[in-house]
């Protein structure tokens, strides 16, 4: 009775959710209460191709998007990069023709005044060479650095801002998000550092054409057409790459959670008493190879076109030094003349080769750019009203009417029909075998998600007619999936609410209620320490006052300090506040909760059905409806499903009084 109801795996919720329910769905509208939501679920871009668009103005808004990032963080350092990156590319073609004329003049016996001028203008190229890519790495690695923080802060803004939960439980957009995440800081300076690299490479590749066509129009021309496959070659592999990262994404997702079930305490006792260890190792290496044959497999082929454009460069190359020599037995061609081709050839096919890579990195790196661009410019994941309307505070109870839901147009529906009213200053209790959809209507009542049919009524209002964030500062609530933070004692519990964070007296009165002072007030230091071991090193590994973990109940009391911290909320949810305590614990908590819910509006799950018996209502759920309602004693009077569930479970504590099946 105390599952959860999951979202089930595959596609995340879409405006098809909104079509015309199917025979098994909900009837036509006919009230107020049973108008469809105001607007559809947002439909992401998650469960698209990985790349939307690839023609030209798509790839130029890809590259003013990731050129408007870097210049955005770091302006200063994006120039000097620039111009220094320019610099290099004209320097092979300065050296080039210094060389030529050099060994020119030597051979024609120049002027020395002349001759100590090229070998100092070839020295100084030297050490500009020789300096200026140091400097470069240096400001290429700033530019990282200060890239990969605003990404990092664009990105998790925006994360913040979905509101729902939709696309937390979409894989598709999980795998987008892991993109994004791995490739956000990186990718813009990629992208720039490629259209620079471009640059570079057109200012080489010019100057060497130049240079060239004074010498062998023909030969320029041949040079310049061999580079037009390698060009579409890199291109066509770099696409290749980025599709193939997102196809394997779910593998590597598969092989990444089997990864992490072998290396977690929370997985270790079980793996090692049922010796299921060896059986999740050849799992995770099944999906690392299959990883690894789609990435090989790419490899191959990268490999076997750079070897062919290997070769027909290297053809090039030789016919052109055949030529060069034959030229230069016959007088038509200077010693310097011959230096300077040899240098033209390789510098263009060099540069070409760049080029190529350039041109395929930053196309690469713009296609994995796409996720985070996705993802940051996803904008509302659940319907904003343009004016969102006041919340009262809660003068008359919430009200559930006809509500309707399902976590997509795939799947069945997990809420059918639901009419229910929580009054103001009093209990509901919910109860229900699993799956029965008590914990998906508490995520309605979060506003995690909206009904896909009918409403939900806070005095009236309708909460998709207000501001999110309003209707969540009056709520409460301890959630069964509770978390522990790897934080201090205090800052878990102000966790609940952040403006306690430095008023001690508030959050040791929420410990107190919780029953966690004391064990929190022994700690090394206090609600100082640390509540984990994960952030220290092995030689600090038996010191407790580098952090205590506190054991699942305690633990569970931290989270109910969270809630009892947002003890002035117009709505408490306790979702099995009491899961996984032992008897004394569960009765004190209890205890507690029934002393602070007094007159507050509150709403209560639990398996345990002597924990509910005193709400104000008790409604149970089956199969998404509500089959009854009452208080205990009306309940048990009628003999329905509850008095079966209440019977079965107080059977339970009678010695030898249970027998056969429920």
């Amino acid at each position: 009775m105390s599952g959860r109801e999951h979202p089930p795996s595959g596609p995340g919720p879409s405006a098809a959710q909104h079509a015309p329910p199917t025979a098994e769905g909900p009837p036509a509208p006919d009230a107020v209460g049973d108008s469809p939501a105001p607007t559809a679920r947002c439909a992401d871009e998650a469960d698209r191709a990985p790349v939307r668009s690839t023609g030209a103005t798509a790839v130029l808004r890809r590259v003013a998007a990731a050129g408007a990032m870097v210049a955005r963080a770091a302006p200063g350092v994006l120039g000097g990069y620039a111009v220094l990156t320019l610099t290099v590319g004209a320097l092979p073609v300065v050296t080039a023709w210094l060389t030529k004329l050099l060994l020119d003049g030597l051979s024609t016996g120049a002027p020395a005044a002349r001759l100590i001028g090229l070998g100092a203008g070839l020295a100084a190229s030297g050490v500009v060479v020789g300096v200026l890519p140091q400097v470069s790495r240096y400001l290429r690695t700033e530019l990282d650095r200060r890239v990969g923080l605003l990404a990092e802060d664009r990105l998790f803004t925006a994360v913040e801002g979905f509101a729902g939960l939709g696309r937390f439980e979409n894989p598709r957009f999980l795998d987008r998000l892991r993109l994004a995440q791995s490739s956000g800081g990186g990718t813009p300076n990629q992208a720039v550092d490629g259209a620079i690299g471009i640059t570079r490479s057109a200012i080489t590749i010019g100057g060497f054409l130049g240079s060239l066509s004074l010498l062998n129009p023909l030969l320029t021309a041949l040079v310049l057409g061999a580079a037009v496959p390698t060009l579409l070659s890199e291109v066509a592999l770099a696409r290749r790459k980025a599709r193939t990262l997102w196809e394997i994404g779910p593998v590597e997702r598969r092989q990444m959670f089997y990864r992490e079930l072998l290396s977690s305490v929370e997985a270790a006792k079980e793996i090692r008493l049922f010796g299921t260890g060896a059986f999740l190792r050849g799992r995770m290496l099944t999906d690392l190879r299959t990883a690894n044959a789609a990435k090989r497999a790419v490899d191959r082929r990268e490999a076997t076109v750079q070897t062919g454009l290997g070769l027909l460069s290297a053809l090039v190359s030789g016919g052109g030094l055949i030529w060069a020599v034959s030229a230069a037995r016959s007088g038509a061609l200077s010693t310097g003349g011959v230096v300077l081709f040899v240098a033209a050839v390789a510098g263009v096919q060099s540069a070409l080769a760049t080029l190529a890579s350039e041109v395929a990195r930053a196309h690469q790196a713009l296609l994995m750019f796409d996720h985070y661009l996705v993802v940051a410019r996803a904008g509302p994941d659940l319907p904003v009203p343009a004016l969102p309307g006041g919340l009262p505070p809660l003068s008359r109870g919430i009200e559930l009417r006809n509500v309707w839901f399902r976590y997509s147009a795939d799947h069945p529906w997990v809420l059918r029909g639901v009419d229910l009213h929580i009054r103001h200053g009093r209990a509901l209790a919910l109860v229900g075998l699993n799956g029965a959809g008590k914990s998906t209507l508490v995520k309605l009542l979060c506003r995690f998600y909206d009904p896909d049919r009918g409403a939900i009524l806070w005095d009236g209002v309708d909460i998709r007619e207000v501001d999110v964030a309003e209707l969540r500062r009056r709520i409460g609530a301890v959630f069964q999936d509770y978390m522990h933070y790897d934080m201090t004692a205090a800052e878990n519990i102000a966790l609940g609410d952040l403006t306690a964070l430095d008023d001690h007296p508030r959050l040791r009165a929420a410990a107190e209620r919780a029953g966690i002072h004391a064990r929190l007030a022994a700690l090394p230091y206090g609600y100082g320490t640390l509540l984990s071991r994960r952030f220290f090193m092995e030689s600090d590994k038996d010191n407790p006052e580098t952090g205590v973990v506190l054991s699942g109940g305690q633990r569970q009391r931290l989270a109910l300090a969270r809630a009892f911290l947002r003890d002035r909320r117009d709505l408490m949810i306790l979702d099995e506040p009491s899961a996984g305590l032992d008897a004394e614990a569960e009765h004190e908590i209890h205890t507690a909760l029934r002393k602070h819910r007094g007159e507050r509006t509150s709403l209560l799950i639990s398996h345990r059905l002597g924990a509910v018996r005193d709400a104000d209502l008790i409604a149970v759920l089956e199969e998404g409806r509500v089959v009854e309602q009452g208080s205990h004693t009306e309940l048990i009077g009628t003999g329905g499903r509850y008095a079966r569930l209440f019977t079965l479970q107080a059977e339970g504590y009678r010695a030898g009084a249970f027998t056969g099946d429920p």
